[in-house]
């Protein structure tokens, strides 16, 4: 077994980077999107969550010894994404495509990065238990 997990050929703090990242860019553009005037910081909530998660990811690569601290954190980041999201599942009649698309968006990325976690983390106790033996 390799030391070194990687999920769709990335290490997880890459996968917090890049997925942090998109949400950012994502937040930012649909804020110049929407419609309303003056637009609504609301839009850029995409971009607050994942401004964490991609600093959460540079420092988890710049600071290997605290590594799974920032992962530990990143993964309840994550679950607020999903958590967050999930309000397209209750409130979806009344969202414009734009929030519907963020909304949606939070929740593909927060599991994503929620399903890299758990296995990362399942894959870390697995090396620990052979170190044991």
């Amino acid at each position: 077994m390799s030391d070194e997990f990687r999920f769709l050929g990335m290490s997880v703090p890459r996968l917090a980077i890049i997925e942090g990242g998109l949400l950012v860019i994502w937040g930012i553009a649909a804020y110049f999107m929407q419609s309303a005037d003056p637009p609504s910081i609301t839009a850029m909530i995409p971009s607050f969550m994942g401004a964490p998660l991609l600093v959460l990811g540079v420092l988890s690569e710049r600071n290997e010894a605290n590594l799974h601290h920032y992962m530990h954190v990143a993964m309840v980041v994550a679950l607020a994404m999903v958590a967050g999201g999930a309000r397209v599942f209750t409130d979806g009649d009344g969202m414009s495509n734009l929030a519907l698309a963020s909304h949606l968006m939070l929740i593909v990325v927060g599991a994503c990065f929620m399903t890299a976690g758990i296995m990362s983390f399942r894959h870390a106790r697995k090396m620990r238990e052979e170190e044991e033996e």
